[in-house]
């Protein structure tokens, strides 16, 4: 089959991690959250954009790994890794100093402002579900000069208020970018700018930044996004159908999946050939 070929048996899983990686141009310094951001961005570097900089929380910088790493601290980064730096020099430099081009993250919660909650579910002060943390995505979405978020669609996921704003987006109005002093918004990037999910691709809106439906992804209808959705959803004018993946696509995502598979279970015996 031809790397064009278009593949029909596949999941929405991998539509989404497809469609993720696609986002990502050749040549893009990419900083790299763990998950679902991390199976978009390498499946990128093994695709359509092989020179795209990987860099890792932990400081590794260039890192082509084999295998999908299961933390930032995982070695698999730190051994393919071009260089590794302190992880003050990483976000002192690289990521305050304007380095970044795009922050890939994924998270628990988003609401219509694209603000992410990884910190907590219900109340504050006694919360249903304690979660990870922000570790370094607030900085992330701050400096980065723009944001690619992948989640899995659900009213679970995608609720109208976040129940606590752990990485900023637009802020509870929509406004929390505007009218910032110049010292301020010079260090800053445009923030969250594309909201990948299984579903669908949203982006914020020019004015009011909620975010809206600008693509669909094939086999999948207005009525299930709604559905999907814990805010009145709006949809672009214009609206695209996403592209499906390719054969190609598809057998290079497989392979890497199922060769992470094998070296988390202890079978690495020729991985590396």
């Amino acid at each position: 089959m031809s790397e064009a070929t278009i593949a029909r048996d596949y999941t929405p899983a991998e539509m989404m991690t497809v469609t993720a990686a696609r986002a990502l141009v050749n040549g893009t310094t990419c900083f790299v959250g763990i998950g679902l951001p991390s199976e978009a961005a390498n499946l990128a570097r093994l695709t359509h954009a092989p020179d795209t900089v990987l860099i890792y929380e932990s400081g590794t910088i260039q890192t082509k790994p084999d295998v999908l790493p299961l933390s930032i601290g995982d070695g698999e980064l730190c051994d393919t890794a071009l260089t590794t730096v302190s992880v003050p020099e990483m976000f002192r430099y690289w990521l305050q100093g304007g380095h970044v081009d795009v922050g890939f993250l994924g998270t628990a919660q988003i609401d219509r402002y694209a603000n992410l909650n990884t910190t907590l579910i219900g109340d504050y002060r006694e919360p249903k579900v304690r979660l990870p943390g922000g570790g370094g995505a607030p900085e992330i979405a701050t400096n980065s000069r723009e944001v690619f978020v992948t989640i899995k669609h659900s009213k679970r996921t995608f609720v109208k208020d976040v129940d606590f704003i752990t990485t900023v987006g637009f802020g509870r109005d929509g406004k929390a970018r505007d009218n910032l002093n110049p010292e301020t918004a010079k260090h800053m990037g445009k923030g969250p700018t594309l909201v990948i999910t299984d579903l669908c691709l949203l982006r914020p809106d020019p004015d009011t930044h909620e975010l809206i439906v600008t693509s669909i992804h094939p086999g999948v209808t207005r009525e299930q996004i709604v559905e999907a959705t814990g805010w009145e959803v709006r949809f672009a004018d214009q609206l695209d159908a996403t592209p499906e993946p390719t054969a190609h696509e598809l057998d290079v995502l497989r392979e890497l999946k199922a060769r992470t598979d094998r070296h988390h279970a202890g079978d690495t015996a020729g991985e590396r050939a």
